[in-house]
């Protein structure tokens, strides 16, 4: 495969939504209807299961860019759900979903669907994307090795799935936990350079695990197509700010690992990891969050999550400066000091004693975050 070049690190964020009902709340099968206000699919797109909704941004040269082109596409479709009689929220599962899955009639997921089984209706679950652009594939390919070691941080930051069908599950991120019955998902393999890369995909399209490289959904993966490193770790957020913070903050580590000496990378990242410490890091960092232990060592040496998180963030800012990222690393720096998405969620749960009162608050959050979207294009149109 060859590497398209994305000069300037270029960014792109992919957003999956869950539609609802809007009496029950309980998640609607709606897409295929809403699919008819959008029939260009560029921005407003489908994706596997007919309960979720996915808005992309264009291909943008800054988050503020990317987030201001998402919110456009969230106010268009908030408008077209209420016509069809549905609403709309972010996270990771639906809190109270007992029902399986459709699958959207298209082909490519019709064969996913037809190989796939049961495991087809049961993975419902929605999530945040974040592309960047590199250079070639050997910067993707060192980017992607060095990300790889510290995709907890991502997965704790936006960790916002603490409910699956109608029961609390004491985990932060339980949505890892259900997509961790398919192949080819989580932990990435690593590679020295883009031919090490293209040489596994031969192989696994030979031996039938995979026919395109969008098989292979491990938490981040090259997309030689778009010229990106995809970040895909993370739950799907509840609002645009957060979408915001989590996409610089993966903008601007990315482009900082990639450029970094080995030196300059080393006083930052932990050591190649034993395999074992790697699961157990990423395991513990779904289920505990951002109060989760990191193991930094096979000696068991550890440390806390959030403390890494923000070593992170440091040495991000100097490419965030560069970029003109800084507001959207402040951002992403924010979600460590106020309360977590999944927080958010048990509270709502606890004061009502009711998982709809979860769909409730996850729906104001993001009708809520839309309006004050609105708000910052009026004054900037005005000053403008």
């Amino acid at each position: 495969m060859r590497f398209s070049s994305s000069a300037g690190h270029t960014v792109g964020i992919e957003w999956e939504l869950q539609l609802l009902d809007h009496i029950t709340l309980d998640l609607s099968n709606g897409i295929v209807p809403l699919m008819e206000f959008f029939p260009e699919a560029t921005f407003v797109k489908p994706e596997f299961i007919q309960s979720c909704v996915e808005l992309n941004s264009s291909v943008s040269q800054s988050t503020d860019e990317a987030v201001q082109h998402i919110a456009h596409s969230l106010d268009a479709l908030l408008r077209r759900c209420d016509e069809l009689g549905m609403r709309v929220c972010g996270g990771g599962t639906h809190p109270f979903c007992r029902r399986l899955a459709l699958i959207t009639p298209m082909p490519r997921y019709q064969k996913l669907e037809a190989s796939s089984g049961y495991l087809a209706h049961s993975q419902i679950t929605f999530s945040t994307h974040v592309h960047v652009g590199m250079d070639d594939g050997d910067q993707a390919m060192l980017a992607m090795h060095r990300l790889a070691r510290v995709t907890p941080a991502f997965l704790a930051l936006s960790a916002n799935s603490p409910f699956w069908r109608g029961h609390e599950t004491g985990h932060a991120a339980y949505r890892h936990r259900i997509l961790a019955a398919t192949p080819n998902y989580g932990l990435p393999t690593v590679f020295d350079s883009w031919r090490g890369f293209n040489e596994f995909f031969d192989a696994a399209r030979r031996a039938g695990m995979a026919q395109h490289f969008k098989d292979i959904h491990w938490d981040i993966r090259p997309h030689p197509d778009f010229g990106t490193l995809e970040l895909r770790v993370m739950d799907s957020a509840s609002d645009l700010s957060t979408v915001h913070g989590l996409a610089a903050f993966a903008r601007c580590l990315a482009v900082a690992f990639a450029e970094a000496g080995e030196a300059e990378a080393a006083a930052v990242l932990p050591g190649d990891l034993p395999y074992w410490v790697q699961k157990q890091n990423r395991f513990t960092a779904g289920h505990r969050g951002l109060d989760a232990d990191f193991i930094l060592e096979a000696d068991g040496t550890h440390r806390p999550l959030r403390d890494l998180v923000d070593d992170l963030v440091e040495f991000a800012a100097p490419t965030a400066e560069r970029l003109g990222e800084t507001a959207g690393l402040s951002t992403a720096r924010a979600l460590l000091s106020r309360p977590t998405a999944y927080d958010r969620q048990v509270d709502a749960y606890r004061e009502a004693n009711s998982t709809r009162a979860v769909v409730e608050m996850l729906k104001r959050r993001l009708l809520e975050s839309a309006r004050e979207a609105g708000a910052s294009y009026e004054k900037a149109g005005a000053s403008t």
